[in-house]
């Protein structure tokens, strides 16, 4: 039986009649490249973790460095071989710059001047100052803070060792306080990757192999100059190498995790730390579009 038009259900004006329910429209769900992660946490978020994640990286490190450095005294003074290699290289190193002026003047002109903790440490601040102006403020706080406490843990493990420095026959230097580690030796460890890992994206790719050199020779030899003075035993010299390092490496990886959970790419290790500084970008994340280049990831 049709029903008449009287008894039709009525409609509102503009509907038209179908069915009730509808298929639900399927839409694509994005797809990430293999080599970046969708952002895990807001950029806000992410920042504190970063902050936060920072400051327990080097006071972590600060609890680490005054046993480790303890064990590497007893080492040193427990196991011959390493005991003669201290004596020997000071005592030849100091006879090669006490017979020749040159050298000698050269070894204090070089340790007092371009690579001593100051100059280093004025280096690192006037980059930390280029950053804030650039806007880089992670970056900046990430240089800023690992020079000192680059600084203050060197001066903490030496207070803790208490190590005496040597005493040669014939001094052609004097340096005050204790020996380990070699606060010059950790200093120009420190200073010279901070400025490497930073300045890295400002560089270009050819002369790059010439920026490690200048480290490289920066790094050895304050070493050398120091154990030529004799106001440092080669076992300083190392102990301010690998603490320095360690440091690095330890308040870099704070950095790198912000990176990670912001959804920002892990540069390789050449690229230094923030490459974002070679084309002029703000380092926070908001889908910048050379965040997404193609890059082989740091592990």
């Amino acid at each position: 039986m049709t029903p008449t038009p009287e008894q039709e259900p009525r409609q509102a004006p503009g509907r038209v009649r179908g069915p009730r329910f509808f298929p639900r429209p399927s839409f694509p769900r994005p797809s990430f490249p293999r080599r970046f992660s969708p952002r895990r946490f807001s950029p806000r978020s992410a920042d504190r973790r970063y902050g936060s994640r920072l400051l327990a990286a080097v006071l972590a490190f600060a609890v680490t460095a005054v046993p480790t450095a303890v064990l590497l005294v007893l080492i040193e003074a427990g196991w011959e071989p390493l005991r003669a290699l201290d004596a020997g290289a000071a005592a030849r190193l100091n006879a090669s710059v006490h017979h020749h002026p040159l050298l000698l003047e050269a070894a204090r002109t070089l340790t007092d001047g371009p690579w001593d903790p100051v100059t280093l440490r004025l280096l690192v601040a006037a980059v930390v100052g280029w950053l804030v102006l650039r806007r880089a403020w992670r970056l900046a706080l990430w240089a800023g803070l690992t020079e000192l406490a680059a600084g203050l843990t060197g001066l903490l493990v030496k207070v803790a060792v208490g190590r005496v420095r040597p005493r040669l026959p014939d001094p052609v230097a004097q340096a005050p306080g204790y020996s380990f580690p070699s606060g010059h030796a950790m200093t120009a460890m420190a200073s010279c990757a901070i400025l490497l890992l930073v300045l890295l994206p400002m560089v270009p790719r050819r002369a790059r192999p010439a920026a490690w050199t200048a480290a490289a020779v920066t790094v050895l030899g304050t070493g050398l100059t120091r154990i030529a003075l004799g106001v440092h035993w080669v076992s300083d010299v190392l102990g301010g190498w690998l603490l320095g390092l360690a440091l690095v490496a330890s308040t870099a990886w704070a950095f790198d995790t912000w990176r990670r959970e912001s959804g920002l790419r892990v540069p390789a290790l050449p690229e230094g730390l923030e490459p974002e500084l070679a084309t002029g970008q703000d380092e926070s994340p908001g889908g910048a579009p050379s965040r997404a280049a193609d890059g082989p990831a740091r592990r």
